[in-house]
């Protein structure tokens, strides 16, 4: 029997890499048990609870940026998130930590190093987020979703990614997709989405522009996110929701996106070859247009920034690139060659290995 420490969270890009890690774990073996830690704050309070796993919250304590009364009290908080993992570690017999960054993973990496319990850590993004970076020192194995991470002795191992996703890749039934969403089953379909809060530029164009693609026979599912004012719609080659919990069908439905470039949508489209204009997310350390270097490098992807997308870019860039099925064919082949389906399962082989290398 192995037990599992699985660590990340605060947003859906570290807890759904780490929730797809850990029903692999529990598939392969039904001894081993995976135990998740988190903070009481992120997404994984609820998300590793629906899945049936046990959350384990420590405090959430961002790395202060700026001198003030929170950075002097940092060192000691996070010395005592530290040792409360610590004990963690040993009360739960831990025998390998992996980490995927998020407000509890720093604390957790540096327990393991501690206790000596081997790490291993997973990087979505390919900019390196602050606490990886840090456990990526004394890490024993590190895997990476894009092939330019710059992280020391990373290998590629590729985006562990949902079970529904993953079947994509080897097979999609775009006519039963397109009808679940009251679309047209043999039109040409674009799926926009700014991901689960949406994206107003991206929203507003599109709404300015849908008369433009309806125009040139190009249907739009269009997902608006929870934060969006424009209410659903469903009409002649245009659907619009607010949120979908079915990804896996929009993503089969469609032959082209409209997208931000976050780590799980540019590895979920890769997986499946839908190709994709992409307008990275403006705000950050840029993470969002480092995702689609590869990609950009296959020209497998467009992408131009949030303040070029305009009604007139849909009407002489995006339309008449959407017009041209060969053009389309090309970068989805292309797409499909830099991404990869069995992230999860190159991610597990990663941490057997050090596992068993531990024990040899």
């Amino acid at each position: 029997m192995t037990n599992y420490l699985l660590t990340g969270g605060g947003t859906a890009g570290h807890v759904n890499p780490l929730l797809a890690l850990a029903d692999a774990i529990t598939k392969s073996s039904e001894s081993d048990k995976v135990l998740a830690l988190g903070t009481a704050e992120g997404l994984e309070t609820r998300l590793v609870a629906e899945r049936g796993y046990e959350l384990a919250t420590i405090a959430k304590l961002p790395f202060p940026r700026r001198l003030n009364v929170y950075a002097f009290k940092f060192p000691a908080r996070f010395a005592a998130a530290v040792a409360q993992t610590r004990l963690l570690l040993k009360q739960r017999k831990i025998d390998v930590v992996v980490g995927f960054g998020g407000y509890a993973s720093a604390p957790a990496y540096l327990a393991a190093a501690l206790e000596r319990v081997p790490l291993v850590i997973h990087e979505a993004n390919a900019l390196p987020g602050m606490a990886n970076k840090l456990g990526a020192g004394f890490a024993k194995a590190i895997g990476v979703a894009f092939k330019s991470t710059p992280l020391r002795n990373a290998q590629f191992v590729g985006m562990p990614l949902r079970k529904e996703i993953e079947a994509l890749a080897s097979k999609q039934d775009k006519v039963a997709a397109r009808t679940f969403f009251g679309l047209d089953p043999d039109s040409f379909t674009l799926l926009v989405t700014g991901g689960s809060l949406g994206a107003k530029k991206i929203n507003e164009v599109i709404e300015e522009s849908k008369d433009l693609l309806i125009a040139a026979g190009i249907q739009i599912l269009h997902i608006v996110g929870g934060n969006s004012e424009l209410a659903p719609v469903k009409q002649r080659g245009y659907v619009r929701i607010s949120y979908c919990d079915r990804m896996d069908l929009a993503i089969s439905a469609a032959d082209f996106a409209v997208s931000r470039a976050g780590a799980s949508t540019v590895s979920e489209f890769s997986a499946v070859g839908l190709p994709a204009l992409y307008i990275p997310y403006a705000v950050g350390n840029g993470e969002q247009a480092l995702n689609i270097k590869d990609l950009m490098a296959a020209e497998a992807a467009i992408s131009l920034p949030d303040s070029r997308f305009s009604r007139d870019f849909v009407a002489t860039e995006l339309v008449p690139l959407l017009s041209s099925s060969k053009r389309v064919l090309a970068m989805a082949q292309a797409t499909k060659t830099c991404g990869t389906a069995d992230g999860t399962a190159r991610l597990l082989a990663l941490v057997q290995g050090v596992l068993s290398a531990q024990k040899a």
